[in-house]
């Protein structure tokens, strides 16, 4: 018999303003203790030394975290040129360097190659599995990884800032499994200079914000208190990107048993991912099909 699992039955999005130095499972930890969740999970992983929005979900919500793990995510980013790492950022070692100082102009130039559907080869320290194992355990083993390319949309590559000659800010909106880092180690390679991410920081990500976020010492201080609730966020604002239909009680009655029930549609195509509510609420997700929602995902709340 599984054992149950101890807390509270607890449901919406928390939008952290990661820090530095702090893994993103260490901060779904911290907020799960924090408010004392039964459940919870993040939508998008960022590196330690990363910082800016992580969206946690609670309970519920963390049916809808492929939503926003799917949705646009959008990134500020140092490259430091004349340098590159063996992890593409400024915690690893420098394996080259370079007195090229690329111009304005030529780095403009050079981002547009970037821009829209590209092919990207994630660092060999990330998450990304070979034959069962995390390529960046492989790194630190000292095996050499050889990663495939694989698609990325990218929306939108801006240079925002030339800090100095050997750092330039860049600002970039992406699709689901991007690497700022790997954006860095090939702008440097385009450009004959080498180059690797000083800092990151994600803007955004869907429907969550930055500068909305809270911060690990106020989750700290506010741990195990009603305060900290008020700063939950509903777990619809994951389902901001599908169409939202209203239904009656006994038409979620059947959803939430997983049936197919009949909803008030307007501007929504035969197969759509649509998600169902009463009054704002979400009772169910699923693919319209002929009037009804056949749910493929429901909440119990």
């Amino acid at each position: 018999m599984a054992r149950k699992r101890k807390g509270r039955d607890i449901s919406g999005w928390l939008v952290v303003d990661k820090p530095a130095g702090m893994t993103s499972t260490a901060v779904v930890n911290k907020v799960r203790w924090a408010l004392q969740a039964k459940k919870a999970g993040h939508a998008g992983t960022l590196d330690p030394e990363a910082t800016g929005v992580l969206a946690v979900a609670l309970g519920e919500a963390t049916k809808t975290v492929p939503y926003i793990t799917d949705a646009l995510k959008a990134y500020s980013f140092c490259v430091r040129l004349g340098q590159a790492t063996n992890t593409d950022d400024a915690e690893g070692e420098v394996i080259a360097t370079s007195d090229v100082r690329p111009t304005d102009e030529a780095i403009k130039a050079a981002l547009g190659a970037f821009v829209g559907e590209i092919m990207q080869v994630p660092p060999k320290f990330s998450a990304v599995k070979i034959d069962g194992q995390r390529a960046y355990k492989l790194a630190r083993d000292g095996e050499e990884v050889e990663i495939a390319a694989r698609p990325l949309w990218v929306e939108e590559l801006l240079l925002t800032d030339r800090v100095d000659a050997d750092h330039v800010t860049l600002e970039m909106t992406c699709g689901k499994g991007g690497y700022v880092r790997a954006i860095a180690r090939d702008l440097g390679e385009v450009l004959g200079c080498y180059g690797h991410v000083a800092w990151l920081r994600r803007l955004w990500s869907g429907p969550f914000e930055a500068e909305d976020g809270i911060s690990i010492d106020e989750i700290d201080r506010l741990a195990q208190t009603p305060e900290l609730d008020a700063y939950l966020r509903p777990l619809e604002e994951g389902l901001a990107d599908l169409q939202m239909l209203p239904c009656t009680p006994e038409v979620a009655a059947r959803l939430r048993n997983g049936n197919p029930g009949m909803v008030i549609a307007s501007d929504v195509e035969y197969g759509d991912e649509c998600w169902a509510a009463i009054e704002g609420r979400a009772v169910a997700v699923g693919r319209y099909k002929a009037g009804e929602l056949h749910p493929s995902r429901v909440f119990n709340i």
